[in-house]
């Protein structure tokens, strides 16, 4: 399968500066910040109860490839194909081993850090109302792809979008201005549910440290599993640099 049609697979969309909530005119430092802000959200230590994680991880990296090459980026922009056969697209690449050039080892403090900074910003209004416009009203889909999203934040964000909605900047959709008692529940207990899971994930990990960098957190999740969590969590520098059978070749293009 190439990577437009993993992109419509896992991320509900082919066009591929939608996936990393970016634009065809945004600049290089700017598709940088955004696979940035994107990794992030569906790095596999950051969401342990998604089994696509690793899968996200390693298309997100395949799509700034391509968008980070000036020549790949052009045929894409003029024909909405992408080269699969292209050198940066090598299935035998270890895609977190790119990701560590591209970006400084981050730890769990410098992820809170950001999370304080970015809540109430100008950044998260934009992004918010996007996503909002984007999946038409659709909470249970903002607060999945919103970055930094928790349940308590529930409230306030609903409050952004109601006020957007007040000015004018927004349309009222149905699936926001209508949606059931029944529907906003079943996300709470989602909510909690995975919160749970997280935190038992956290102490069995013992990352209760906020200095821990994520690569000491994949070191714990290998040990962990190994003495703990037999077939739990999979070797996630394993998966990452796991070496697939041959590809198809050729070029695919947007559904």
């Amino acid at each position: 399968m190439g990577l437009i049609e993993r992109c419509q697979e896992l991320f509900r969309t082919s066009n591929l500066y939608d996936v990393l909530g970016s634009t065809k005119s945004a600049t290089e430092a700017e598709l940088r910040k955004s696979y940035y802000k994107m990794s992030l959200k569906v790095h596999p230590d950051r969401a342990p109860e998604d089994p696509l994680a690793t899968e996200k991880f390693q298309v997100l990296g395949k799509l700034y490839a391509v968008l980070s090459d000036k020549e790949q980026r052009a045929v894409y922009d003029e024909q909405g194909v992408v080269d699969e056969e292209a050198d940066g697209l090598d299935q035998d690449r270890c895609w977190a081993d790119y990701w560590r050039l591209l970006f400084p080892e981050i730890t769990v403090k410098d992820i809170l850090a950001f999370e304080e900074k970015y809540k109430g910003s100008d950044e998260e209004r934009q992004d918010l109302l996007r996503l909002y416009v984007t999946h038409e009203g659709d909470m249970d889909l903002i607060a999945l792809w919103l970055m930094c999203f928790t349940q308590d934040d529930e409230p306030r964000i609903r409050g952004i979008i109601q006020d957007a909605i007040q000015n004018g900047d927004v349309e009222a959709f149905p699936a926001f201005t209508q949606e059931s008692e029944k529907k906003k529940k079943s996300r709470r207990k989602r909510a909690d549910r995975e919160r749970q899971e997280a935190e038992e994930l956290q102490r069995e990990l013992g990352l209760d440290d906020q200095d821990d960098s994520l690569e000491m957190m994949i070191k714990k999740n290998q040990r962990s599993r190994q003495q703990n969590l037999n077939g739990f969590l999979s070797d996630l520098e394993a998966k990452y640099c796991k070496k697939s059978g041959k590809s198809q070749r050729g070029k695919k293009g947007k559904k």
